[in-house]
């Protein structure tokens, strides 16, 4: 990371006193035009950045109102990681006076999430920042906050609106594709693979739906193997003895299925379903660094698992917030994160990685 530039370099570099410098930050005067020019020159050379506004909120005891609206980490251990992102961010921006209000909501109640989403409008936030799981509530969001002139930024699930700030997440046509490339190493010509939703509320969930058409994409592009492709959705994923029934029946009407891409983080719920006979047969891709999927890629009951970097996306949507409406940054609409591929020998780096994130404003 290239070194801070402070007023004490440009004070160097420009041959004037550090009071001098802070005068023409702050537009005091006392500065004849020449040494101005001079002072500023140097500053954009040296690609200094005062962040006046910033300082501004600081000295005055303002605040900047994020609104982060979550799914509820306590019953889905997948988002625990982006409201530990948003609040690692918060640590490295409170002395802007930035403050965040969680609005957490049912992962599979669109009715709930739409009460949440009211709830943070009517606080009339400076920012926003959504995991938009649902489609049309989203939207109903950004009309909202369009007219409230409040940016907003998505991640986990792209929704295009000409209000969007950014979007922070995976690509999920790519995912997909990507999902389908790794499954096919353990497949067979002839065998049958199945794109699995252990999810509610398919039909509202862009990121399910485009994760499922890039991966039929992928096996459409081959000519060395056929593959029948089935696709499933099974909401009773939180009943282990339903979970397993339904496995069983599915393996046993169709001998050919050996390969399953479950669509979000709860591969090891699959995998939790099946019998040692059933892991020896079929080959599972999933999603996602939590604990159990972590403990079924450790004993190869999972193959692969693809990291969508949920903490990254919590931690740079709050980053991305503060650069925009502080530090007056242009912020790009799409910011895809890597495809990381995770398998058991690798898995320790991506965890420490995460750990090793710098608390700096970018």
């Amino acid at each position: 990371m290239s070194k801070k530039i402070t007023i004490k370099d440009i004070a160097k570099h420009a041959g004037v006193s550090i009071g001098t410098v802070d005068r023409v930050l702050h537009n005091r005067g006392n500065v004849s035009p020449e040494v101005q020019a001079r002072v500023l020159e140097h500053m954009r050379d040296m690609g200094y950045e005062p962040n006046l506004m910033a300082r501004s909120l600081a000295n005055n005891k303002k605040s900047l109102n994020i609104a982060v609206i979550l799914p509820d980490y306590t019953k889905d251990l997948y988002w625990i990681q982006p409201k530990e992102g948003v609040e690692w961010a918060e640590q490295s921006v409170k002395h802007y006076g930035v403050v965040i209000d969680f609005y957490f909501f049912s992962l599979f109640d669109p009715k709930v999430y739409l009460v949440k989403l009211t709830e943070a409008l009517a606080q009339n936030p400076d920012a926003i920042l959504v995991a938009s799981v649902f489609k049309s509530e989203s939207l109903y969001l950004l009309d909202q906050a369009a007219a409230l002139n409040i940016p907003v930024v998505m991640i986990n699930t792209y929704i295009h609106h000409t209000h969007t700030l950014t979007y922070i997440g995976q690509d999920s046509f790519q995912s997909g594709i990507l999902a389908g490339r790794l499954l096919n190493f353990g497949l067979n010509d002839g065998d049958h693979a199945m794109i699995l939703s252990l999810d509610k509320e398919v039909s509202n969930a862009n990121h399910l739906l485009d994760k499922e058409q890039g991966f039929k994409r992928f096996f459409e592009g081959q000519e060395k193997k056929s593959i029948e492709i089935h696709t499933a959705v099974f909401e009773d994923f939180d009943d282990p003895l339903k979970m397993r029934q339904w496995l069983q029946s599915q393996l046993s009407e169709n001998p050919l299925l050996t390969g399953f891409f479950v669509t979000n983080s709860r591969a090891y719920k699959l995998a939790d379903a099946a019998d040692s006979a059933s892991l020896k047969r079929i080959k599972i891709v999933g999603f996602d660094l939590i604990e159990p999927n972590l403990s079924h890629l450790a004993k190869n009951n999972i193959r692969f698992l693809i990291n969508q970097n949920a903490w990254h996306q919590g931690y740079l949507g709050i980053l991305s917030i503060v650069n925009f409406l502080l530090l007056k940054k242009e912020i790009p609409l799409i910011q895809h994160l890597p495809l990381d591929i995770i398998v058991k020998e690798n898995v320790e780096y991506y965890l420490k990685r995460t750990l090793e994130m710098p608390m700096v404003v970018m």
